[in-house]
């Protein structure tokens, strides 16, 4: 069993179906990514594993209960929605101190100093949250959500509003936490180059069914498949080549990049056949690069098979 487990979960808002009977689960350590565009149904996913909400039908379960039922366990879980939440009125310190506090965190003064320097805040810590800057804020929630060392973070879009030294930053903890510390990591996210980097798995959400539920690796890989970047001799030859590549068999793909450049997806082909194929009708090849798709490039693809308007 998973520490996170959604076995067959359904909500509805007036008489609004916003999720579909999903199911999945999170195991221990693991950084799971939870995709898919505004109004798919993440967010209100992640509020059901939390205990905020109750579902119609199914179970959202975390550490093998329902957080709505046992308020003990929110002291393994650590949290940060799109909206931080912070107290607008306290210092950044005031507010960590505040947390503490009802965490029960030994030492406190010094975990806080810790994780404001771990964070880029710590000339910050007698500044009013009301006057810090997006940025500034999401560092100080990231601080408060790690800290009562829990054993499993929920973070809602976490590197939102960050510069990309921050973004950075982000991505290092997250990764920390999982590898060094086994915390397990539920992400939400549309930053897809983030997701792609910290991610082991992932699930790609729309209209309230699960699309997609796979390992980074093996989506990216394309297994069974090739991806070739061809760059031609002669610009004037790419219309020609991505016409020729087409009428092949086992081609399941041709996308012309530029005047110069086609990528073809191959289904169980040889590469070879393929590049002698084009060199035997006259276009000259300068180079060809077996590729990996991107992440965003699986996800616009998931999207256009559902049926998304993107």
């Amino acid at each position: 069993m998973g520490i996170i487990e959604v076995q067959d979960l359904k909500k509805s808002f007036r008489g609004r179906s916003v999720l579909n009977g999903i199911s999945f689960s999170v195991e221990q350590g693991e950084v799971f990514g939870f995709l898919g565009p505004n109004g798919a149904g993440k967010t209100t996913t992640m509020r059901l594993l939390l205990g905020l909400l109750r579902p119609d039908s199914g179970a959202a379960r975390v550490l093998g209960q329902s957080l709505s039922d046992h308020d003990l366990l929110r002291h393994k879980v650590g949290v940060l929605l799109e909206n931080s939440g912070l107290y607008e009125r306290l210092t950044c310190y005031e507010n960590l101190d505040y947390m503490a506090r009802l965490y029960r965190v030994p030492d406190p003064a010094s975990r806080i100093a810790e994780l404001l320097f771990f964070v880029g805040l710590s000339g910050s810590g007698d500044q009013v949250v009301g006057t810090l800057s997006t940025g500034m804020k999401r560092k100080l929630g990231l601080a408060r959500a790690i800290l009562h060392d829990p054993e499993i973070l929920f973070f809602d879009e976490p590197s939102s509003g960050l510069d990309p030294e921050a973004q950075h930053m982000v991505r290092e903890l997250i990764l920390r936490l999982s590898q060094k510390e086994s915390i397990t990591v539920f992400l939400n996210s549309h930053n897809l180059d983030e997701v792609q980097r910290v991610c082991s798995r992932v699930a790609i959400l729309h209209q309230g069914q699960i699309q997609t539920l796979d390992t980074i690796e093996h989506l990216t890989s394309g297994t069974g498949t090739t991806t070739v970047r061809i760059t031609l001799a002669d610009p004037g030859q790419a219309d020609m080549a991505a016409s020729l590549a087409r009428s092949l068999e086992r081609v399941i793909e041709v996308v012309s990049l530029d005047r110069d450049r086609v990528r073809v997806t191959l289904e169980g082909g040889s590469v070879s056949q393929l590049l002698g194929r084009l060199v035997q009708e006259g276009i000259g090849i300068e180079e060809a690069v077996k590729v990996s798709r991107t992440l965003e490039e699986i996800y616009l693809d998931v999207m256009h098979q559902s049926g998304a308007v993107i």
